[in-house]
Parts: structure tokens; sequence; C-alpha cells
């Protein structure tokens, strides 16, 4: 009778060991694929990176070329963008509609704008 449960229990031992097993393999191959994932990521993160430094110099030498002031123009879109993120974080467009606000300024500004250029308006 003794010798029965102390098998029964050495073979649910057993068992247990034998999933625990498989799980750790499981494991062990998440983990790997996980590295490979992670290593092709930051190869490709360099390679992108010298693109667009490349990319960068080639833009810079042309601008240098036509006179367009990088600085200024960096900073104003670097303005613009944190006006948007701002108006974004205070749901100020989503709530009270100052999208048509936007919109009916635009006309007035593009009406002005051609008055301003020269243009002849009706």
């Amino acid at each position: 009778m003794g010798f029965g449960d102390t098998a029964k229990r050495i073979q649910t031992l057993a068992d247990k060991a034998e999933r625990t097993y498989q799980k750790l393999n499981e494991l062990r191959d998440e983990v790997q694929n996980t590295q490979e994932t992670v290593n092709d990521t930051a190869e490709r993160v360099g390679r992108l990176e010298n693109e667009l430094a490349e990319q960068r110099a080639i833009l810079n030498a042309i601008a240098e070329e036509v006179g367009v002031d990088l600085e200024a123009t960096s900073a104003e879109a670097h303005i613009g963008e944190a006006e948007t993120n701002a108006e974004a974080a205070s749901g100020d467009d989503a709530e009270d509609g100052t999208n048509e606000d936007v919109a009916a300024s635009d006309d007035t500004d593009a009406a002005a704008g051609d008055d301003a250029e020269g243009a002849e308006t009706p």
C-alpha cells in the first residue's frame, strides 16, 4: 500500500517536471526570438539613422545653395508643432468647435493675403 502511493507521487512529480521542462524550453525559444528581433530592430534603426543623416546633409547643402535660413525654418516648425500639441492637450478643438473658427479665419487670411499681394478683389 505504501509503495503504490509513493509510485503515484513519483509519477505526478515526474509529470510536473516534464511540463516545467517543456515550458522552460518554450520560454527559452521566446527569449531567443525576442533577442533576435531586438538585434534586427537595432540594425534597422542604425541604417535609418544613417539614411536620415545623409538626407539631412543633402537638404542642408540644397538649403545653403538656395539661401534658406535653416535655423529659422526649424524654429518655426518646432513652434507650430508645440502649438498644435498644446491645443490637442487642452482639447479645445474637439470640444468647442474651434476648427470652424480656424476655417473662417483661413478664409479671412486668404482674402487679406490676396490684397497684400496686390491682387484685385471683386
